[in-house]
């Protein structure tokens, strides 16, 4: 994977530098696990207080993200603005208020910044809509370069100073020019960002061949690895149109269902055998 990221001033390119790929948000405000440790943060007091925290996915989607409430009257669904490792976001209040011990929390923690307000929606869906805009030009100048590249979605920063495009290729694909070309035209920081086939899921949506809404899109935070031994330890055929997903790989449904599954076909192999020995029994 690769990352360009292109700073515009007025009409001029000031760099173009080639980075790794790396997280759209940082994981600053995330709960961590308890054995790491807080030696690279400026706080001196007792890592046993408990620290008030907040929970809120960005945009409305994906991950939840831990932040402060800065003594604001927070409600689960409030739409709020918040300060990212990116720059501002809206996102959508997720969790409700609680208490945890600040030697679980990766610090600095940070501040919600406001409640939303009437102005700070209509900036978002004002932006949603450039975002369908930005896609079209994207798409049309990927032909007009001829890159090997399908484009997913465009997200356009709260406060304007970035454009993201996500994309999936097969491989490598060296989009400098097509960046430089996008800076020029949108007038913005822009970043290309390339994604797998299940993020790709995530992001579209779409139903499952159960008819409900992908998992990807809905509840899950991770993607873990799905295996073949899942389908086979759950006495699933192994024809592939039958487990697998949207994005053409396993299941997502395989893995968080297993245990559940396993245990219910050993109870029933179980009471089977206890009919056919209580069978024999009568037959005697």
């Amino acid at each position: 994977m690769s990352y360009i990221d292109i700073d515009v001033e007025e009409n001029g390119i000031d760099s173009v530098d080639d980075r790794e790929f790396f997280k759209a948000h940082d994981d600053a405000y995330q709960i961590q696990s308890d054995d790491q440790d807080l030696n690279g943060n400026d706080y001196g007091g007792d890592t046993d207080d408990l620290v008030t925290i907040i929970g809120v996915k960005l945009r409305g989607r994906g991950k939840t993200y831990h932040f402060s409430p800065a003594g604001l009257p927070i409600e689960n669904g409030n739409c709020v603005i918040v300060e990212t490792a990116q720059g501002m976001e809206l996102g959508v209040v997720s969790d409700s208020l609680r208490e945890v011990p600040r030697s679980t929390l990766k610090l600095p923690l940070k501040d919600v910044l406001r409640l939303a307000s009437n102005d700070d929606l209509a900036h978002f869906e004002e932006n949603k809509n450039r975002e369908s805009e930005a896609l079209d030009i994207a798409r049309e100048r990927i032909a007009h370069y001829e890159l090997d590249m399908f484009l997913v979605d465009a997200e356009i920063r709260f406060d304007n100073k970035k454009i993201t495009f996500f994309f999936t290729a097969d491989g490598r694909i060296d989009f400098r020019e097509l960046v430089r070309d996008l800076a020029s035209i949108f007038r913005t920081r822009i970043e290309l960002r390339q994604i797998g086939v299940r993020d790709e899921a995530s992001m579209v949506g779409g139903l499952a061949v159960c008819g409900r809404e992908l998992c990807c899109s809905t509840f899950l935070k991770d993607f873990s690895p799905v295996s073949i031994r899942l389908a086979k330890d759950q006495n699933l055929s192994m024809n592939p149109g039958k487990i697998s997903g949207l994005c053409g790989r396993l299941l997502c449904c395989l893995n968080f269902e297993h245990e559940a599954i396993c245990r219910r076909e050993k109870t029933s192999s179980k009471e089977e055998r206890t009919s056919n020995d209580a069978g024999r029994t009568r037959c005697r």
